[in-house]
Parts: C-alpha cells; structure tokens; sequence
C-alpha cells in the first residue's frame, strides 16, 4: 500500500506551530500493571554479556550505506539460474550469521538466553528498575525472541507474510512475562509506546530480521546508553537506501516501515518529515525539503543473513559462497562475518556461563529485600513509596 502526501514543505510549518500548542503525556495507565511505574533513583543495572557474546560474534557490521545500488547478479555459465537480489538494498543492514548455528543444540542457546530474559522480571520486577534499563530490558528480550524465532523459519528468504494477519509472527503469543501472554507487538504497542510517550526511536530498537528493516547492532542494549544507541540506529537506517530515496523530482520514498508505524507520527507527513530532517544528512536532506510528495514504498522483505538463504539445494548459480557474499553485501566495511565454525563450541560454552546470574550478588540481595517488603505490605507497593524514601534518605 503506497502512501501519497501533498506538501511537505506546508505540512513542516504545520507541524511545528501544532507541536508547540501540543505536549506529550504520558499514557503509562494503559500498560499491563506488572510493567507500570520505575524507579528513577534506581542504580540497579541488568547484565547482557551473553547476548554481547552471541551478537559480537554472530552479528557482521555492514557500515553506512554508501547509496550505491548493487550490481545486477549474473548468471553462472551453462546455468541459467539468476539469484534475484533487491539491488537497492541489498548491500545494506547488518547480517546475522543465522547459517552459523546448524543443529538444534548450538540453537537452543539462543533459546535459553531467551528464556532467561522471559523470567527476569520474576526475580526482580522492572519497576525496580530507572526507565532506561527497562527500554533496554525490553529490547533485548524483543530482539532475541525475534533471532530465536527466525531460526524456526530459516531458511526461508522472503518474511513479508510474518509482518500482516493474525497468526504473523509478530502478532502471535510468543512470551509470557509476569504472568501475561505477550506477542511481539504487545511490547511495542502495549508497554513501549505508552510507555515512552510514542517516542520514534523506539521504532530502531526493535529488530525485524529482515534487510528492510533497522540494524541488528553488535552487542545489548544498555540502560546507560540505549537512546544514544537507537539515535546511532536511527541516523544509520534514515540515511541509507532501504531508509529513504530520492530518484524522482518532487517525490521522496520512505521506507514501508514508517507506514507500519504511523501510530508514532499521528500528524502524517509533517511528523515524519520533521523526525527524519534530525537524522538525515546530504543530498537527500534538500530533497527531502523540496519534495511535494512522501511515499512509504521501499520495501526488502529479505531475511538479513549472510547468504544461505540463497543456497540452491541442487544446481547452484553460484559454486563459490565467497562470490555470493560478496554480490549480496558488497559494501561490507568490517570483512566477513567474525567467527570461524571450530570456535562455535567455545562461544556458546561462554554464553552459557555468562547468562548464570544477571545481576551482582548486591544488587540481588537488595532486590530480595524489597521484594520482602512488598509482600509483607500485602502484596503491593507504590514504587513511589521508594521514590520518596530514597528522596528522605538523602534528605536526612
């Protein structure tokens, strides 16, 4: 479905004469109440070295994209099988190493990292916790049930179909946390967006598994640092050609997930205008500014691997996997991906020893005593009740 709008230029000056009538409130009411409330005090930090190990090893960087198309893929001599590739994009995003973890025990590590995130909040709610860390939190369970349910699917290429209808992957009741059934879109719609007052950047946070969509980046999500995090995703995808495109006078192409999520750009297009003006740089910033009509049709429904997805199963286009690496992320910066398969049993020894214990044995004592006090006051209390003790300790 395309998206056409008139006037960008109008619908900028429009919004900014609105947005400053108009403030964000919160509208963290509407969360499932075992993820409402935080702990702005808080110290408390969450650990991530499994999933550092995992994505720093299995996760290769392509770069910022340099606009150039891929080369059209020819044909291997006396075959006339020709490895159709998306010459936009194809060169873009991020690859997951999804060819790497063959048998079902190297995959259930992906599985148990999973699941030990599901519980966390059992062990310490995430009211607990500064808003920052529970974005973190969130995102990183997001994405790893993403990667972990992908590999039920690999190695399928085209994933447009778990994008759309009811039993899509991203619809279905993947997770339970604290009690209550969560699909994929639950997190975003249901606790992120409400949340974080329909914050944008949420949207470069939230992996798709597909080349279209933002960067998979090669370690956690961290409380500290995850907006400075989304903003380096967002100025990444906004910048490249699976994010925005200018090939015809007075028409600027987005990409199909800034259609997916006009719930975060109520004043369509003159929200999405302003928000990608912040991010995008060149060439496309004046084009953008000159254009008189926005459409969302960029679109790369391909699984963001590195290349078995294209295998052939019989009669090959290509013989040499290092040409069909090459020919699908051309402008790759940081060379092939950083693992050779005799370290595998290494790395996931080390993954599974890193996700032991999420938290210091300070942090989990402390989290043990107001958990305590929780359930000794009945089962229920205010994470304001901390908020001010904390306030009247420092006070005293």
């Amino acid at each position: 479905m395309k998206l056409y709008f008139a006037s960008v230029k109008k619908a900028l000056l429009f919004s900014a004469l609105f947005s400053s009538v108009c403030l964000a409130q919160s509208r963290e009411d509407l969360v499932p109440e075992p993820f409402r409330g935080d702990t702005p005090s808080s110290s408390y930090t969450i650990k991530y070295d499994d999933i550092d190990l995992l994505f720093g090893r299995l996760v290769m960087s392509t770069g910022m994209s340099d606009r150039k198309k891929t080369k059209t893929d020819q044909a291997e001599m006396g075959s006339r099988i020709k490895i159709n590739i998306n010459r936009l994009s194809a060169s873009e995003a991020n690859r997951f190493y999804f060819e790497a973890l063959e048998t079902d025990e190297e995959r259930a590590v992906i599985t148990k990292v999973r699941a030990d995130l599901e519980k966390l909040p059992d062990t310490a709610p995430l009211k607990y916790f500064h808003k920052s860390e529970q974005l973190a939190y969130w995102l990183n369970l997001y994405n790893i049930t993403v990667i972990d349910e992908l590999f039920k699917l690999y190695p399928q290429k085209d994933l447009e179909e778990e994008f759309a209808g009811k039993n899509a992957l991203f619809n279905r009741k993947l997770l339970s946390v604290s009690g209550i059934k969560l699909s994929l879109n639950d997190i975003q719609h249901k606790i992120l967006m409400p949340k974080f007052d329909n914050d944008p950047l949420i949207i470069y946070g939230l992996y798709q598994g597909i080349i279209g969509g933002p960067n998979i980046r090669t370690s956690a999500y961290r409380g500290n640092s995850v907006f400075q995090s989304l903003k380096d995703n967002a100025y990444e995808f906004v910048n490249s050609n699976r994010g925005t495109y200018a090939d015809r006078r007075n028409v600027f192409r987005v990409s199909s997930l800034y259609e997916r999520n006009q719930a975060y750009f109520p004043n369509f297009p003159a929200d999405l205008a302003t928000h990608l003006h912040e991010y995008i740089i060149g060439e496309m910033h004046e084009k953008l500014y000159d254009a008189d009509k926005i459409r969302a049709n960029i679109n790369n429904w391909d699984i963001a691997d590195i290349y078995g997805s294209l295998r052939k199963s019989s009669n090959s286009a290509m013989t040499s996997e290092a040409a069909l690496l090459d020919a699908v992320v051309g402008n790759t910066k940081s060379g092939g991906a950083a693992i050779s398969m005799n370290s595998m049993s290494n790395l996931l020894a080390d993954v599974a020893q890193s996700s032991l214990s999420r938290f210091s044995p300070e942090q989990l004592a402390q989290i043990r005593v107001l958990s305590f006090k929780r359930a000794e006051n009945a089962g229920y209390v205010e994470v304001t009740d901390f908020d001010n003790e904390a306030k009247a300790d420092k006070q005293q």
